[in-house]
């Protein structure tokens, strides 16, 4: 990975991170207090928790990409230390997924907001559940090429011997 891209890629993460941080603290505030009088009034805390605890999601997952980032920019992502990192982004897209799946939960009762808003929650449940899916097939790519990786250093060694 060329260091210009390195560099890029971690300027678009800080700008989601401080983005983040920034809706996590106005942002969520403004709109807990925003549902005050509304038919939402009674969830409002159940919202603005799920709406805090997506959010730390993607502030996982933002930084295990800096971490496997690193790892890219030294050389060492093939190895098992890049799992950890894989791992915690999987389980960071499940709970994201159920977080907007309990968003929909929580909007469904009554008429404060329409069917479709529901369905569409649930629909974007899926999407993101579906992301974790593609994540672990990449980590089932990165098995290979560590093991492939292994593999290589060892037929290398013996080859070094024989020589």
């Amino acid at each position: 990975m060329g260091k210009i891209t390195v560099l890029a890629l971690r300027a678009v993460l800080v700008a989601l991170l401080a983005g983040s941080v920034f809706v996590q603290t106005v942002m969520v505030a403004l709109l807990a207090n925003g549902m005050d009088d509304g038919v939402l009034a009674g969830r409002r805390v159940p919202i603005a928790l799920i709406v805090v605890l997506g959010i730390l999601t993607a502030q996982v997952t933002l930084v295990c990409v800096w971490q496997l980032v690193t790892m890219v920019r030294r050389g060492n992502v093939f190895s098992d230390g890049a799992f950890r990192y894989v791992h915690i982004v999987i389980g960071a897209f499940v709970a994201a997924a159920l977080l907007v799946f309990a968003l929909g939960v929580v909007l469904a009762p009554g008429e404060a907001v329409a069917p479709g808003i529901v369905l569409l929650l649930g629909g974007v449940s899926l999407g993101v559940f579906a992301v974790a899916l593609i994540v672990l097939v990449l980590r089932m790519l990165l098995a290979q090429a560590v093991a492939r990786d292994v593999e290589a250093a060892r037929m290398q060694a013996e080859l070094a011997e024989v020589i």
